[in-house]
């Protein structure tokens, strides 16, 4: 490997979090219902075990009992790089490293891409259009003569989209996948998920010898591993991979070039590097795209936590709880227009701007005396019901099932064995989700909604479960903030607020549409069935629970990454358009 550049990773042991604090046994003697044991360690997450008498098993009879803590050492990721300016960030205690983007870095570009002639973007689904039409601006900024090529298959429909964006046959800027794939230097990967794990072997026999393959998601390491395979050894692999859905890449992008700097934040990984560009290449391609800073991950963590994210608050998450929600306030005598302004429009609007500017700790202090007691109940009973949904989800993603489960979800979306094909359905033409419709058509211009302090309670202690999952299974601050907080506060979230959950869960990647179908009823039946029923029997608010909240130093990490933050906020009007093209095309 050459010495230019270098990209390493070594094990720390991270500072005890203060998440889980042992509960008092006071409080569980009179929170027998609950069945949050006293045996829980400020220091581990311990397994789940269903106590005895007349608890029933499941989360609200979780105990959790002694043994020899499944903690994972948190990632520490150094790399070094001769074209960018790697700063060092301390979050949480630990050192983290990353590099800061923006337009005035656009003239290294061509140092970065060093050795390549022409970027083939293969795709054009949710993050194609997108990175293919940032790097072609970017590089022409930085008066690069570098191609940016979009790689289609024959007869695809998207040809016209691409079309329409500028790319063209007759400036070789597009045409077929296989000639594309050929005849780059950058290959990026951007095809479904599904079809990489169906047509990965013929992509790598087009690609040449020395060439880089660019991911922007870990999920064909995954199939990989599960089939016991690796990448071809004659080709580099990188990732760069964008904390938010395509059309916000390219709208902050685009926003950008009033605010230097404005974009989606991106990780980078190097999984293989047969020559020694691979770091310098991966960073200049999220220079590239926008992104205000980089930091490092692998290829594996991006995967865990990227599928494991979108199935939690990401999206199936919020979906689930939001259904929740809904029903039970309608059932206890609330209006449809108001529930969904209480649901939806409070976790989108208000909720979202306030954690994204502010912080998670500035939602409960925003509440009245009244309001705060109501978001702990809330909290309280629904941070353990969340824990053990996600807690299942992210070893289910780690073990390969999931990603499984994907792959065979999209062979089932056509006919073969004679059985019927079974594409994915809409859910937005239940009750809840028409009611948005009339909602969002009357709503104010600027409107976020009202703060119910239930619906906060309930969405920062999935928040909170989310975050501790990640930090006991070993993954960054880096990676735990933004697939956690800022991607769905910054991203998702706005795209939500203006054209509604149901809309987002109906036009994402197929993987996390996927993925938001088979969770959400998971988070929306445990709520129900668990967390909703504590606090109709009243039971006792989890003291120390709610100081753990309090004092977890993950606040203090949010802090420094929003200093980060670029003083833009996505602009995303009511008419928003970032339906995927063969989705909308299918709809005609």
């Amino acid at each position: 490997m050459a010495a230019a550049t270098s990209f390493s990773n070594t094990l720390t042991t991270p500072a005890p979090s203060k998440t889980l604090k042992a509960a008092s046994s006071r409080s569980l003697l009179c929170n027998s219902n609950l069945g949050f044991s006293s045996s829980l360690s400020s220091k581990t997450f311990k397994p789940l075990k269903a106590s005895g008498g007349n608890i029933s098993a499941g989360v609200l009879g979780a105990k959790m009992v002694s043994s020899v803590p499944s903690v994972k050492p948190m990632i520490s990721l150094d790399f070094e790089t001769s074209v960018f300016k790697k700063e060092k960030v301390s979050l949480a205690g630990h050192d983290e490293y990353i590099v800061r983007g923006g337009r005035d870095l656009f003239h290294l570009l061509p140092d970065a891409f060093k050795g390549i002639k022409q970027i083939g973007v293969i795709g054009w689904g949710s993050q194609g259009p997108a990175q293919a039409q940032n790097l072609r601006d970017s590089l022409a900024e930085a008066k690069s003569g570098i191609k940016v090529k979009i790689g289609l298959r024959k007869g695809s429909r998207s040809f016209a989209e691409a079309r329409g964006a500028g790319f063209t046959e007759e400036n070789g800027t597009l045409g077929d996948i296989w000639e594309t794939v050929s005849g780059s230097d950058l290959v990026l990967l951007l095809i479904s998920d599904a079809a990489q794990a169906d047509n990965y072997e013929k992509i790598f026999s087009h690609m040449k010898p020395n060439s880089i393959l660019g991911l922007s998601h870990g999920f064909l390491l995954g199939h990989l591993q599960s089939a016991g395979l690796d990448f071809p050894k004659n080709i580099s692999v990188i990732a760069v991979c964008p904390k938010g859905m395509g059309p916000s890449v390219r709208r902050l992008y685009v926003q950008g070039k009033e605010v230097n700097g404005a974009g989606i934040n991106s990780s980078f990984a190097v999984h293989q590097d047969v020559d020694g560009r691979a770091t310098d290449v991966a960073l200049g391609w999220s220079v590239a795209l926008g992104s205000p800073f980089t930091f490092a991950t692998t290829l594996e963590q991006e995967y865990k936590s990227d599928i494991f994210g979108e199935r939690g608050i990401l999206l199936g998450a919020v979906h689930g709880i939001v259904e929740s929600l809904f029903r039970r306030y309608t059932e206890n005598g609330m209006s449809e227009d108001e529930a969904y302004k209480n649901t939806v429009e409070c976790i989108t609007g208000i909720i979202s701007r306030t954690i994204s500017t502010k912080g998670m700790l500035a939602v409960y202090n925003s509440l009245s005396a009244e309001g705060k007691k109501e978001f702990e109940t809330a909290y309280s009973a629904s941070f353990y019901p969340c824990m053990d949904i996600l807690y299942e989800c992210y070893e289910d993603v780690a073990s390969g099932s999931e990603i499984r489960s994907v792959v065979l979800a999209g062979r089932r979306f056509y006919e073969k064995e004679g059985l019927p094909a079974f594409p994915m359905g809409k859910i937005d033409q239940t009750r809840m989700w028409k009611v948005g419709e009339r909602v969002r058509a009357a709503r104010p211009a600027g409107d976020l909604g009202p703060l119910h302090p239930f619906t906060a309670g309930v969405y920062v202690a999935l928040m909170m479960a989310q975050i501790e999952i990640l930090r006991k299974k070993g993954h960054s601050y880096s990676e735990i903030i933004n697939e956690s907080l800022i991607e769905s506060v910054d991203s998702l979230n706005p795209f939500m607020h203006a054209r509604g959950v149901s809309f987002m869960v109906d036009n994402c990647s197929t993987t996390a549409r996927l993925g938001s179908r088979k969770w959400a009823p998971r988070f929306d039946y445990i709520l129900t069935q668990q967390a909703l029923v504590a606090v109709d029997k009243s039971t006792p608010i989890n003291r120390d629970l709610i100081s753990n909240f309090f004092s977890d130093p993950v606040h203090g990490a949010v802090e420094v990454c929003a200093q980060l933050r670029p003083t833009v906020d996505i602009s995303v009007p009511a008419d928003a358009d970032f339906v995927r093209p063969e989705l909308r095309q299918s709809s005609n």
